[in-house]
């Protein structure tokens, strides 16, 4: 948008907020709650999308973010005494340096600053002039890592998140109506029916994919749209794109505010609110001009004098010219008393739709993710011929003689380990990406815990199965395991029921583990101790006392105790000696995994599959994001006096 002469006052006061937000405290602001004659908000107006854009302002004051250290001391301050205002149908940005701020202050305004003991935040935020507990009102956010599932098309994608939250009530046509619209606004019609694609497959540009999380985000008709750096990653042309989006968002009657570090000239004049403070030179780009205005020089120690110099001269400025509003303690104690401890995100929704529903459509999802990742099933499929054809090769047709013993349950434990660590590295790579994909989707209400899950699991039971039948149809009759076709098909379904047991502790993994390079070293890790105790390495009967709980729940142990029975059981071995083994009972109760049947060692699988599962429940049910409390600044000053 053209910068106008009569904006630059008001803009020199925001840019000189911006400097006080990263350079130091400033004068104290606090305006009271005004009096305002909009109606009250219509918690039913506009649920679920497509209802008219509801206008909202944005007014935030003394908003500080303190770093605390381990004796509770503020060690550094991220925002301090930040105050200023958004306005539907403009296009606020927040700009500054790497380090200065920026996304803080925009997820302190979202409510989406993630909760920790070490950060204290307060400060006043109101919404049409009301405290923001008690104004209801949608947000969208979009984030600067644009996460999706991969094999899904841009149409699906949208479609999908549209059957998720809007209302029931719409008929099927008016709901594709709504998308296609959507993807005509949003610049997505040309790739509509292009996967999204990620780092192994090739899909749409970043542009995009930015575009598609606005799109996404859009569905709920929000009032608000914080967009946190949404040009970072893009060449010019699709970083002019999105912000051409946003733009017009912000014509259409969103309030918009998105952070950005360094912007282009063309990208700078789409903003409403950004002007310089001071005159800006001829023929240089404001934006960094600004940028270059309120960084620390470190480039020498006379550098770092003059720059901090300049901005402490900023901040007296601002201070002499600035207007102080001081509240009186009759006002100001209301508003204390009406402020909520707890800022929530509110563009959660109700759940759409019942259980099966939910379970219905993210099958759907989960069924195409599955079978259409075409790289993943083709890696997985190439290292189970090829692991078979090794292990075959290794243990070529194996006799009956003494020695044939010890070859067989060595190609037995390997099979149990192959299948196991296979299955856990395949669920630990992805679902940590996915799980954060979820966290979005539920905070926004667009399904329940419960059927997700159930539609995952069995979801991926075929595509899961294919890989260990690949493997021991090649490998069983190249070592020549017991050559009848029932203890074949038993043979497959005891590593088939493995491999699930082990992606479901995969899962559990990757509930814990909060980087998808923490699952990665924590799963094998905790995969090797059940290995030790898989009964080949230790026998069950030496285990010591404090460990023997261990083998019980070592799906490796029972894989392997279900193989060895399958396999051992009416087998006659070659003997000269009385003390040879001459069957394969005695082979069994000599290395102790006789006394029970197979069907035994499968329902023990079955009960660690399903304890990973319930694990994975329980830790996605308690560890969803937590969001840091708002507190107001004169309750924190009383604490503090109280306190010394």
């Amino acid at each position: 948008m053209e910068v106008r002469g009569l904006g630059q006052l008001l803009a020199a006061l925001a840019a000189a907020l911006f400097v006080r937000a990263i350079a130091g405290p400033g004068p104290a602001l606090l305006p009271p709650a005004e009096d305002t004659e909009d109606e009250e908000t219509d918690a039913e107006a506009g649920e679920g999308g497509g209802g008219g854009v509801q206008p909202v302002t944005i007014r935030w004051a003394r908003i500080t973010c303190a770093l605390k250290n381990k004796r509770g001391e503020v060690a550094r301050f991220l925002l301090s005494n930040v105050s200023g205002e958004a306005k539907p149908g403009r296009l606020l940005a927040l700009m500054g340096p790497s380090g200065s701020g920026k996304t803080t202050l925009l997820n302190v305004l979202a409510g989406q600053l993630t909760a920790s003991p070490s950060l204290h935040l307060s400060g006043y935020l109101y919404v049409n002039g009301r405290p923001i507990s008690k104004s209801g009102y949608k947000i969208a956010f979009v984030r600067q890592e644009d996460l999706f599932f991969s094999q899904l098309t841009v149409r699906e994608t949208l479609s999908l998140a549209a059957e998720l939250q809007l209302p029931d009530t719409w008929a099927p046509e008016r709901k594709e109506r709504y998308v296609n619209d959507l993807l005509f606004r949003l610049g997505l019609v040309n790739c509509a029916d292009s996967i999204v694609g990620d780092a192994k497959v090739r899909g749409i540009s970043g542009g995009e994919k930015k575009r598609l999380s606005l799109a996404c985000e859009l569905i709920a008709s929000p009032s608000v749209i914080f967009a946190d750096e949404p040009t970072t990653g893009l060449d010019a042309f699709q970083a002019e794109k999105v912000m051409e989006t946003l733009r017009q968002l912000a014509e259409d009657g969103h309030t918009v505010i998105c952070s950005i570090h360094q912007p282009r000239g063309s990208v700078y004049g789409k903003f409403d609110d950004i002007v310089l403070l001071y005159q800006c030179p001829d023929h240089m780009n404001p934006a960094e001009f600004l940028a270059d205005l309120i960084s620390v020089d470190y480039g020498s120690a006379e550098s770092v004098q003059s720059s901090q110099k300049r901005i402490e001269n900023l901040i007296e400025t601002f201070s002499n010219k600035a207007l102080v509003t001081e509240a009186k303690d009759s006002i100001a104690k209301p508003q204390e008393s009406e402020f909520s401890a707890k800022v929530v995100r509110k563009s959660s929704m109700k759940q759409r739709g019942g259980w099966l529903r939910q379970f219905h459509l993210l099958f759907k999802r989960a069924w195409m993710q599955a079978f259409r990742d075409g790289p993943t099933n083709k890696v997985r499929a190439r290292m189970s011929v090829a692991s078979a054809v090794i292990f075959g090769s290794v243990f070529w047709r194996m006799g009956k003689s003494q020695t044939s013993i010890q070859d067989r349950m060595g190609l037995l434990q390997v099979a149990a380990i192959n299948t196991a660590m296979a299955a856990l590295t395949k669920t630990v790579g992805v679902f940590p990406k996915e799980r954060t994909i979820v966290d979005r989707e539920r905070a926004k209400g667009s399904y329940a815990l419960g059927p997700y899950l159930s539609s995952k699991l069995l979801a991926e039971i075929p595509i899961g199965a294919a890989f260990p039948l690949i493997f021991g149809s090649i490998l069983y009759p190249m070592a020549k395991l017991h050559p009848t076709f029932s203890r074949f098909a038993k043979f497959c379904g005891i590593v088939t029921v493995e491999s699930f047991a082990a992606s479901a502790m995969g899962l559990t993994v990757g509930a814990i583990a909060p980087t998808t390079e923490a699952a990665m070293a924590l799963g094998p890790s905790l995969m090797t101790v059940f290995i030790v105790f898989g009964g080949y390495y230790v026998n069950p009967d030496n285990t010591p006392v404090i460990f023997r709980w261990i083998p019980r729940i070592s799906l490796i142990r029972w894989a392997f105790q279900g193989l060895c029975i399958n396999e051992f059981k009416g087998l006659q071995f070659e003997h000269q000696h009385s003390y040879d083994i001459q069957t394969g009972e005695q082979a069994l109760e000599r290395f102790s995994l006789g006394g029970i049947r197979i069907a035994d060692t499968l329902v023990a699988q079955g009960r660690i599959l399903m304890f990973w599962y319930w694990s994975t429940y329980l830790l996605l049910k308690k560890n969803r994001p937590k969001y840091q409390p708002l507190l107001p600044p004169l309750e924190e000053d009383q604490h503090k006096q109280q306190v010394e």
